[in-house]
């Protein structure tokens, strides 16, 4: 490997509170929409829950010890919304307090806490209320963000918004796969709109307040038509693109949604939702863009080419996120796939990366937030995990960022998915992202191959950087 980072470049891991923390319903934290989910059948593969998760509520001192082994600057994790604000009432002190027990190990430890106010875990009494799809939801989210930052404005510095609106929007309201499980499109168009406008509304609140870096985490992709010659082909990635991207981050980014993205989401009354006003508040500037990249997508419009690339993980009903583009298909490329079926192209991601910087050129730093692969793992018989396949997927993304960066991209940091195994959604507790294993019957922690490795990687990383600003003085 030929890596090339600047000497603040920041290595980092991440979870999401719902996926690991369990005590889910300890010291006053109350349902949130997938504590609701888990409990209607079919919604979670075998029936499983947040219960406990993997019980970092109980052992994040454990947890955080292993994050300073493997050398991190930083860690990437979510607060719960119906813990610290539970059934968006009353502060649930004991929430907060464990947040702000958490940070100060973190800091401790020398490790920087990069925190991330939404993770997919809304209220269920909020949801009951009308959920993402209710403007007033907006409101709540910047009363939310209020409160955290007067418990640990004084320590955490980087605050995320959203992470992944693209999941909690369409998969969870237009495709059903996702908490709360409704399969409704207007609803879901409704849910873009109002997660972007409380981002915004957050954003100037906290700036008021005295936060120093804020941002937003996406889920992108690159779209890539099956037959650059076809225009049914070449349609379906423009249409792709719309709702897996442009969505998303031109609202963001530009302070407008484009004229394609207005027409293919007419019918679900996207204009009629958005108030004088909101753009503006939405396109408020931001300090960091956090990009979370698992896979990149060949798309084609003919649908006997492939699948609709969101399977659900049970035989649960449940319909297309491509909405008013249900015939989308993504055939296969040939290409070595993870354990969620995704198809490895680390290439993709430096694609992705200078694309970025390319087409909007008011872009601010970005951060590769969430990347990863699930796989089959085994404990072999010297009680270790070796997992070469996560670790070549880590190194030749890592790979592809420093390429990425060569080529201009503006790219500072990068947060392994996962510190941990844990909670993969409607999946249940099947797909393992961890670079740390969890025995989910006794919850030992055993830091896999790929663990060791990423914690090599950043060694050797800032041994060359210290190294080079040796040699040039």
């Amino acid at each position: 490997m030929t890596l090339n980072f600047p000497p603040t470049f920041m290595w980092g891991s991440a979870t999401a509170a719902a996926q690991v923390e369990g005590a889910g319903h300890e010291e006053g934290k109350r349902d949130s929409v997938w504590d609701a989910f888990a409990r209607v059948p079919g919604a979670v593969a075998r029936g499983e829950n947040l219960e406990t998760a993997v019980d970092h509520y109980h052992r994040y001192r454990e947890d955080v010890a292993i994050m300073r082994e493997i050398g991190l600057d930083t860690y990437r994790f979510s607060t719960s919304w119906s813990r610290v604000l539970p059934d968006d009432g009353d502060v649930n002190q004991q929430g907060i307090d464990f947040y702000s027990r958490l940070v100060d190990e973190l800091l401790e430890a020398g490790i920087l806490p990069w925190m991330t106010l939404y993770h997919w875990d809304l209220p269920q009494a909020l949801e009951e209320r009308g959920g993402w799809a209710n403007r007033r939801t907006a409101e709540r989210f910047v009363r939310y963000a209020e409160v955290m930052y007067d418990a640990l404005g004084d320590r955490v510095k980087h605050w995320t918004t959203f992470n992944e609106p693209f999941c909690s929007s369409l998969l969870g309201y237009a495709a059903g796969v996702h908490a709360p499980g409704r399969q409704e499109p207007d609803a879901a168009v409704a849910a873009i709109h109002h997660q972007h406008l409380a981002h915004g509304l957050a954003v100037n609140r906290l700036r008021e307040l005295g936060a120093e870096s804020l941002g937003i985490t996406l889920n992108l992709s690159n779209a890539i038509p099956l037959d650059e010659n076809d225009p049914v082909d070449v349609e379906a990635a423009r249409r792709f693109d719309v709702l897996q991207n442009r969505v998303f981050l031109e609202p963001i980014v530009t302070g407008a949604y484009a004229d394609d993205t207005l027409a293919d989401l007419e019918q679900f009354g996207l204009r009629e939702l958005i108030k004088p006003g909101d753009l503006q508040i939405i396109g408020t500037p931001i300090d960091f863009l956090g990009v979370n990249h698992y896979h990149d997508d060949q798309v084609s419009g003919h649908p006997a080419e492939g699948s609709d690339g969101h399977s659900g993980a049970t035989d649960r009903s449940i319909r297309s996120p491509w909405i008013g583009s249900e015939h989308l298909a993504f055939p296969s490329r040939g290409l070595p796939r993870t354990a969620m079926g995704w198809e490895v192209n680390p290439s993709g991601l430096r694609v992705l990366l200078t694309r970025l910087g390319r087409e909007y050129p008011n872009l601010p730093p970005l951060y590769v937030t969430e990347n990863g692969a699930a796989y089959d793992d085994v404990v072999s018989d010297d009680g270790r995990v070796h997992d070469p396949e996560r670790t070549a997927y880590i190194r030749d993304h890592v790979q592809a960022i420093s390429d990425a960066i060569a080529d201009g991209a503006d790219v500072r940091g990068y947060f392994v998915w996962s510190l941990l195994d844990n909670f993969e959604w409607s999946w249940g507790y099947d797909k393992r992202f961890g670079i740390v294993r969890v025995d989910y019957d006794t919850l030992e922690r055993t830091v896999k191959d790929s663990g060791r490795a990423y914690s090599e990687l950043i060694a050797q990383v800032r041994s060359d950087v210290r190294s080079e600003t040796a040699s040039a003085h």
